[in-house]
């Protein structure tokens, strides 16, 4: 399971299409949990500041015995930790509780335009890809208004734009303006937070492709170029979703799952979501 494919970001880093979520992982859970994902083929982890799981993951990253250039890991900046000054302190408490000298990917979490503080931070970013502490830097929840301003002010392009993608909710828009501007699209919550495996078209498709509902949103996504970050704490599922390597969509399929685009959020609106919200 751990000849999944990878994907180049635009500074030539590689990084794993299939990563494993802790967004509302406990914290006393995520060792476990994230060892459960290592030992089912997972090499690509992704956490936050604001999830507080970031030691949890680096202790599993510890107990694992796996050669740290092994494992991609990715972490975000809290909305409140934003600013040049504020954003490299953040930095460093995350780097430290994950317990690694450098980190993979580095997000910040949401735009927050209400504040205005992004430039300043990508700044701060910049500075850390530049010092080699970060192997990539980039955005999550970007809209296309957003990653215009960032790209007005950036040195560096961002690597990735992680954003809510999944079949009822496909941001057609914040895809294209991310893809052309050269980054890599992550698809958080891709599976509509299980919600969207309960839609006909996809019941219909697992059924006849042998597979679950989750593999055939997960495989949907693959198919497209997006890096997908399934998450569950459950064993027998977390193996399954990175399953996603023995079977194939048709033209015909592809089409269906993607014609289930509703335009509905299941998280906060980035033009509107409170300073203090993050995912």
């Amino acid at each position: 399971m751990t000849n999944q494919p990878m994907l180049e970001l635009n500074n030539g880093v590689r990084i794993p299409q299939v990563g494993f979520g802790t967004f509302q992982v406990d914290e006393a859970e995520t060792q476990r949990v994230v060892e459960t994902a290592l030992e089912s083929g997972y090499r690509h982890i992704d956490t936050a500041a604001g999830y507080y799981n970031e030691a949890g993951v680096g202790a599993a990253l510890r107990a694992s015995g796996l050669p740290r250039e092994d494992v991609f890991v990715t972490t975000k900046l809290r909305n409140g930790d934003q600013g040049f000054d504020a954003a490299l302190r953040a930095f460093e408490a995350s780097r430290k509780a994950l317990d690694v000298d450098v980190v993979d990917l580095y997000l910040i979490h949401w735009p927050v335009p209400t504040k205005g503080l992004a430039p300043e931070t990508w700044r701060a970013f910049e500075k850390l890809y530049a010092e080699g502490a970060v192997r990539a830097i980039g955005i999550s929840n970007f809209l296309p208004e957003h990653v215009a301003e960032l790209l007005s002010v950036a040195e560096v392009v961002p690597a990735v734009n992680q954003i809510e993608v999944h079949p009822s909710f496909q941001q057609p828009d914040a895809q294209r303006a991310s893809v052309e501007a050269g980054m890599v699209v992550e698809a958080y919550a891709p599976i509509g937070q299980a919600a969207d495996l309960d839609l006909p078209v996809v019941v219909d498709l697992a059924e006849q492709l042998g597979v679950t509902p989750a593999q055939v949103v997960l495989r949907w996504h693959l198919q497209q170029g997006r890096v997908v970050l399934p998450k569950s704490v459950t064993p027998e599922r977390i193996a399954t979703n990175i399953d996603l390597f023995g079977f194939e969509l048709d033209e015909a399929q592809m089409a269906a799952v993607t014609g289930l685009d509703t335009q509905e959020r299941m998280f906060p609106d980035p033009r509107t979501a409170e300073f203090t919200q993050m995912r």
